[in-house]
């Protein structure tokens, strides 16, 4: 099978599993309750996300919020279809990490154009400290960025970064030639 429909495969599943674990959060937990699942460490809630990661811009002037939670998202999607199709033959890393950071951005921008905010149900916390809660899409954007860090060390370490002679002083640099 071609990498385009193994990738367009895993954006869909992300998409739907996404969109029914949001359904079923929004169907059996009131908004603002929880469910413990490993009590002190991790709950499924029921947040609702009207901002950005963290809730930056939750209660910006509602064109701002339009403009950046839902008219820049769909041209970065166009974007992201073509970077996927660009690197469809080239690089599976950048491949699937282009296609996560999509489906995740497809997820949100469904909540975000349907809802006017973003589902989020996973809790993770120690103590009284929780980090802010997320979803299935957040979870696939986050790994993407992981694999796009991985990829950006990689494509030093194949060009051959750091040289050898890189993190000497000059004057060990002159000794060396000698």
């Amino acid at each position: 099978m071609d990498r385009i429909w193994k990738m367009s495969l895993m954006i869909v599943g992300i998409i739907i599993l996404d969109q029914v674990t949001k359904g079923a959060v929004q169907q059996n937990i009131p908004l603002g309750g929880q469910i413990p699942v490993i009590p002190g460490l991790f709950n499924f809630s029921h947040v609702h996300n009207p901002g950005a990661a963290f809730g930056m811009g939750a209660y910006g002037h509602d064109t701002m919020r339009l403009v950046m939670f839902k008219i820049v998202p769909v041209f970065a999607c166009f974007w992201l279809i073509y970077l996927i199709w660009k690197e469809r033959h080239k690089s599976l890393l950048l491949c699937t990490a282009y296609s996560l950071v999509f489906a995740g951005a497809v997820g949100n921008l469904i909540d975000r154009i349907s809802l006017d905010y973003v589902v989020d149900f996973l809790d993770f916390y120690i103590g009284d400290k929780h980090f802010p809660s997320f979803n299935i899409a957040d979870s696939s954007i986050s790994i993407a960025a992981g694999l796009l860090i991985l990829d950006f060390i990689l494509s030093f370490k194949k060009a051959g970064y750091p040289h050898e002679d890189e993190g000497q002083g000059a004057d060990q640099k002159t000794e060396n030639q000698s």
